[in-house]
């Protein structure tokens, strides 16, 4: 089973875990989220569209990305995340942590804390190994393309990360 910390507000973990997708959190906790932005020196940034059976946003386009597992610091989650979904290791690629962001749902149990980073890196399309449960397929999409997918609203968390895209 997996498990996530809890945060304060000021981003500090409290000592305190829940189980993953157990809306517990009271207001003013949060569990930590990360989105790895893959950016190519061509200015082109890998896309995936979520699989059709997902219960929330199917076909929606996204980066990678997921919850910080209990114990993991942000920018091991995020690697871990990019790997397990894409096949691409960016442990030795250029960027990094770039700015984070927070939802609040009160009443809800969950509120987060959402860590962006953005790595740039060459890679051939057959260097990708997509995680077959999550993702439909992927583009290699220009920041114009990605801002008329958001337009069309099928682009996940756009308006809170569209600054990532600025080249």
């Amino acid at each position: 089973m997996e498990f996530w910390d809890i945060y304060d507000s000021n981003k500090q973990k409290t000592g305190r875990t829940m189980k993953k997708n157990d809306w517990i959190l009271k207001d003013g906790e949060y569990h930590l989220t990360v989105l790895g932005v893959i950016m190519r020196p061509d200015g082109r940034f890998l896309i995936t569209q979520r699989v059709m059976t997902k219960a929330w946003a199917p076909g929606w386009w996204e980066v990678s990305g997921g919850a910080a597992m209990a114990g993991e610091e942000s920018e091991e989650a995020v690697m871990r995340e990019i790997k397990e979904e894409t096949g691409l290791d960016v442990s030795g690629a250029e960027g990094g942590y770039v700015f984070s962001y927070h939802r609040e749902n009160p009443g809800e149990g969950d509120n987060y804390f959402v860590d962006i980073y953005r790595y740039v890196m060459d890679f051939d399309e057959k260097d990708l190994s997509l995680q077959e449960a999550e993702t439909l397929g992927y583009k290699l999409a220009t920041p114009e393309e990605i801002k008329a997918l958001a337009d069309e609203g099928i682009f996940l968390h756009y308006d809170s990360i569209k600054r990532v895209f600025e080249i």
